[in-house]
């Protein structure tokens, strides 16, 4: 009897060690503190409104006859130079399913979003590219709602998502008016959103293992490689030493290489990781007004009543969608 006595006090002295064991590690992984939620929301504030101006600083880069595929590269090639110069990371991911995942990143969010969105603003307004690449956020409630039958859309999201299509029948109706506006450009910027949507889905699942520094500069890395056959299909207009001398592309270019691209995709990775892919991508609603309001100051863009009505059906619609999904998920 004593010495199962002793036994069992030795047992309940181990049992005690890991309850305290556990608690201390329930402590160490609280969720993120208010002060970290605000930096994360003032972080997508700040990505939404260089995001925004990009898109009329692409089109100056376009009016001076740079083609698209030497925006793109130049302005990512300078990001990844910066990283590889300023912020020291591992070279390889843990295993090739991730490095494959990198490079998917980089294809999404980096040569096939900004090469449709550069060539969508040959064809069509600026801020009609803005207004429908803003609706990621969307096609992300959406897929996610296909991935994940525990995050499926319900009838709010599908209420709303009917308004916002309704919106972008109307931006493409308005561009069909004006025969110097082609509509492919409306359909390129719709495959940006689709895009970027997919990337917010991959990047969600990469940010449970890699500094977001990484993950910037594989994307970077990938997205340059991947558009360099671009180059082949029409001669090189720029050299470095016409951007150097040319002070309107220079700037240009260093605004969309390092705050449009370095600074705004490291803050959205952090975002993302701290917010949800869902919740970060609803501060892309804010982007085409941004759009809207630098392309009519420094571009002279006119856009017309059915313009107008479609900028509010889709903002409207987005906002309409997630703030019903927001009053059923409070009623539960």
């Amino acid at each position: 009897m004593i010495g199962d006595g002793i036994y069992v006090d030795k047992l309940l002295y181990i049992c005690n060690i890991n309850r305290i064991d556990l608690f201390m590690s329930v402590i160490k992984a609280k969720p993120y503190s208010n002060k970290s939620l605000i930096f994360a929301h003032l972080g997508a504030l700040l990505c939404v409104l260089m995001w925004g101006i990009s898109f009329v600083s692409t089109k100056v880069l376009l009016n001076n006859e740079m083609p698209p595929a030497e925006i793109y590269i130049y302005r990512f090639a300078l990001a990844y130079l910066l990283i590889v110069l300023f912020k020291r990371t591992k070279w390889m991911s843990h295993n090739w399913r991730d490095e494959m995942l990198m490079c998917l990143c980089g294809v999404l969010a980096g040569s096939v979003y900004f090469m449709s969105e550069n060539i969508a603003l040959q064809y069509t307004l600026v801020s009609n590219v803005s207004l429908l690449t803003s609706t990621s956020p969307l096609l992300t409630v959406l897929i996610v709602s296909m991935l994940y039958k525990n995050e499926r859309a319900g009838a709010g999201m599908w209420i709303g998502s009917l308004v916002a299509f309704l919106g972008v029948g109307c931006t493409i109706f308005n561009s069909s008016f004006n025969i110097e506006i082609n509509p492919l450009g409306d359909m390129l910027a719709l495959l940006c959103a689709l895009s970027w949507a997919l990337y917010s889905l991959v990047l969600r699942r990469l940010n449970a293992t890699y500094d977001v520094w990484f993950i910037t500069r594989k994307t970077f890395f990938y997205g340059v490689i991947t558009a360099l056959p671009f180059l082949f299909v029409e001669p090189i207009k720029y050299g470095v030493i016409d951007v150097v001398t040319n002070t309107e592309v220079l700037l240009n270019l260093t605004f969309l290489g390092i705050g449009a691209s370095l600074i705004s995709y490291v803050l959205w990775a952090g975002t993302v990781k701290k917010l949800g892919a869902v919740k970060a991508n609803n501060y892309l609603y804010l982007q085409p007004v941004i759009t809207m309001i630098f392309s009519v100051l420094v571009l002279g863009e006119v856009v017309s009543f059915i313009g107008y009505l479609g900028c509010g059906l889709i903002l409207g619609g987005l906002w309409l969608g997630d703030y019903l999904t927001r009053r059923n998920q409070m009623r539960r």
